[in-house]
């Protein structure tokens, strides 16, 4: 057998190389970019039909994901142990989450929706003014957007927050009992607010028209924000993109709205035609609104430290 003699450098390139392919092959292998969004029945989920995000983020080998929430808190703890990057929420629970430590980062926000929100009390209610909820026992979600939203009427109306007999319910249960006649009225959102509305003929006493903003929020993670502005920027065109077709098209947005939350086509009507669809980025002037809410919660001491609202704001904000 003729022996072939390999000169030792050639030898050591060889061994170079074959160490340095599974690292070329890991490379090759690696996971593209991912958006994990977690929804609520909402325009996300509209959005989320259309396809449009997802073919929108192809080009730049971003991967969409989908999870359905039943409720903004959910979708924040979601966040906090990093199972998802996106979700739309409303005013109150990002508070919460951010003093519990949550690295939330905001990168959203709607256009205020005031008259999405309302005090209702039953069709015979002797009750026609909000001074006249004084020792009423009033139904309301602990810690919710409508708790502000009660908290700012009563300083409206001169009342004190300890004015009210406040019985903490989620909007199912509330439901339940405001039908029962056990609760004198009941603080909601639509909606559930519409539902209560064509289905109990309940009666709006006063909503959040120039008491609060009642706002939606589109949230991130920290972390993530600072890594995939780009993919947020285009998250956020996408979802405004749906909320003007929206606009232009109340009848069908009510229609896909009614399938979703599996509600009367009239009761989903009313609550569009009531609500405001727009999408921006998050500014410092709106932030500015979430700290009041902030401030007023722990005054409450419904949180259990005062926070700084900007310390979850993603970098570069006006």
């Amino acid at each position: 057998m003729t022996s072939i003699s390999i000169p030792r450098r050639r030898l050591l390139q060889g061994a170079a190389t074959a160490i340095a392919l599974p690292s070329f092959a890991a490379l090759a292998q690696a996971p593209a970019r991912q958006l994990r969004i977690g929804n609520q029945k909402s325009s996300l989920s509209i959005l989320k039909g259309r396809g449009t995000l997802e073919k929108r983020l192809a080009p730049l080998g971003v991967a969409v994901k989908w999870t359905e929430f039943t409720a903004g808190p959910v979708q924040l703890e979601a966040l906090n142990v990093g199972s998802i990057d996106f979700g739309d929420v409303g005013e109150a629970p990002p508070i919460f989450a951010q003093a519990a430590g949550a690295p939330l980062a905001y990168v959203a926000t709607t256009l205020p929706r005031p008259q999405s929100e309302a005090v209702l009390v039953p069709k015979g209610s002797a009750i026609r003014t909000v001074a006249e909820l004084k020792g009423k026992k009033v139904a309301l979600n602990k810690g919710s957007n409508v708790h502000y939203f009660i908290v700012k009427l009563l300083e409206k109306h001169g009342l004190a927050y300890s004015d009210l007999n406040l019985v903490y319910l989620p909007p199912a249960d509330a439901r339940a009992a405001f039908e029962k006649g056990s609760v004198d009225a009941w603080v909601i959102w639509d909606p559930f607010l519409a539902a209560a509305e064509k289905s109990l003929e309940a009666r709006i006493l006063a909503d959040a028209t120039g008491v609060v903003g009642n706002r939606g929020y589109y949230f991130s993670s920290l972390g993530y924000a600072a890594k995939n502005a780009d993919v947020l920027a285009i998250a956020i065109e996408e979802i405004n993109k749906v909320d003007l077709w929206g606009t232009a098209n109340k009848n069908e947005l009510a229609a896909e709205l009614a399938a979703l939350w599996g509600l009367p086509k009239p009761v989903a009507d009313l609550s569009v035609a009531r609500a405001a669809y727009g999408t921006s980025p998050i500014s410092k002037a709106v932030l500015a609104e979430q700290q009041k809410i902030a401030d007023a919660f722990f005054d409450l001491k419904l949180i259990p430290r005062r926070i700084n609202v900007l310390e979850a704001a993603a970098a570069g904000i006006a």
